[in-house]
């Protein structure tokens, strides 16, 4: 079994749907096909949503109706029968009808979650109508009978498992599947999702629910590069990564890749290929145990970061000191990235500002505290990279004129970390481009 995943760009107009259709249909190998919505409707979705939380009812009936305008004009194009019309446009018109009811409903979490959902839906069902035009014999798996989180928001790949393999028994026959990424149900049963992103993630949870061969992401772009092709000029795509350089790339900003994504293709070893939808013959990036190499891969920068410092005498020899601090982070849920300690100092750094003030006001009684916000932390990563000849004298060269606020370097084979003013992210990333890599 083979998991194909499509990211919103890839299916995001009829003639990327058809290129969709001849990627999977290119062998006869069983598969699962997990889609993303369309191009843009997550984002329609959320500001539709959220125009109907803060009460512009109107303005989100607006929102509606265009979205359903783009809707209508993509069924046009995507199928030519007038059966296959007929069953498009009455998809379109359900779940137009469900946005349309929910204007005159009160506002809460769980229609969010409701509204959210919709795109997945649609992308998937009428992908199957296009399917079902051509004579190409499927089954539409709704994720939502299979795919959920516990109350802490977790995969539980157990049940997903038993559910998904339960589903497929029903069709001995059938060689290819499609179904909703980003959607699941959660512990009390109702819609939810797995985040921003988490179509990866949905892949990659099926991919080890049934110990597929390959689990393979579809973008728009060859692979993860080494560096940021949307700043940097002069990019080329990593063609090997372990597990533990990819997570680190993921967590620390790379952005084809949903860092959740990572930890079910490790624990089930599912090698993981990041291709391009539009360049299929591209080698793109494959990721699995091995690293095939040692020395530096790639760089990724994380922005929206602030640096927390807590400052005091007390802390020489203090016992329990940082524990203390990692309670509050604990409290309000709130996960640290970076930190470095000295005699009298601890700065660490989030990049969730939800409860700022609050874990502010809780250390105060443990020293100083100061925040620098509009943060930058730059990961340089690869196998083993501290055995990399030269790698830090090469890249404190590079940003010999970038004022460096912390570097993190020792507490992972695969990675080294500094934090930075965002201002300086562009320079630092082309710096660093010719600096350690060459190029």
């Amino acid at each position: 079994m083979k998991i194909m995943k499509f990211g919103g760009t890839s299916v995001g107009t009829p003639q990327r749907m058809n290129q969709v259709l001849q990627l999977i249909t290119a062998d006869d190998k069983p598969k699962i096909v997990v889609l993303s919505a369309l191009s843009g409707t997550t984002n329609a979705l959320v500001n539709i949503s959220n125009a109907i939380a803060e009460g512009y009812r109107g303005e989100a009936a607006k929102k509606i109706e265009e979205l359903e305008a783009h809707y209508r004009k993509f069924v046009d194009t995507l199928v030519s029968t007038e059966e296959g019309k007929k069953k498009a446009n009455a998809i379109v018109s359900e779940h137009f009808e469900f946005l349309n009811i929910i204007l005159k409903i009160s506002f809460s979490e769980a229609l969010n979650k409701d509204i959210l959902a919709q795109g997945e839906l649609l992308s998937t069902k009428l992908f199957s109508v296009y399917l079902e035009e051509i004579n190409e014999d499927h089954i539409l798996l709704p994720a939502l009978e299979f795919m959920s989180i516990d109350a802490q928001g977790e995969p539980q790949i157990g049940s997903i498992k038993v559910k998904l393999s339960q589903l497929l028994q029903h069709y001995p026959d059938t060689k290819l599947f499609v179904t909703q990424g980003y959607i699941c149900r959660n512990s009390r049963g109702e819609v939810d999702n797995l985040k921003r992103g988490g179509s990866d993630y949905t892949a990659s949870l099926i991919a080890a629910a049934l110990n597929a061969e390959v689990c393979e992401i579809w973008t728009d772009i060859s692979g993860l590069h080494n560096n940021d092709p949307r700043i940097v000029d002069k990019t080329v795509a990593v063609e090997y990564l372990s597990f533990d350089e990819a997570a680190e790339l993921a967590y620390f900003g790379a952005k084809i890749l949903h860092p959740a994504c990572i930890w079910p293709a490790r624990s089930y070893n599912i090698p993981v290929k990041l291709l391009n939808t539009m360049e299929p013959q591209a080698p793109g990036t494959t990721i699995n145990q091995d690293a095939m190499s040692v020395g530096v891969k790639a760089v990724a920068a994380k922005d929206g970061i602030i640096a927390i410092k807590i400052k005091s005498s007390r802390m020489l020899l203090a016992y329990g000191f940082l524990r203390r601090i990692f309670e509050v982070f604990e409290k309000y849920k709130t996960s640290i990235d970076m930190i470095t300690t000295s005699e009298v100092a601890v700065s660490v750094t989030i990049d969730d500002s939800t409860h700022l003030q609050q874990i502010i006001k809780e250390l105060e009684p443990l020293g100083t505290v100061e925040t620098d916000t509009d943060q930058t932390i730059i990961s340089i990563v690869g196998n083993e990279i501290a055995q990399s000849e030269d790698i830090l004298k090469k890249l404190f060269n590079s940003l010999d004129s970038i004022p460096v606020r912390m570097v993190s370097y020792g507490g992972s084979h695969h990675n080294i970390s500094l934090l930075i003013a965002s201002d300086y992210k562009k320079q630092a990333l082309q710096s660093i481009n010719a600096g350690v890599f060459g190029l």
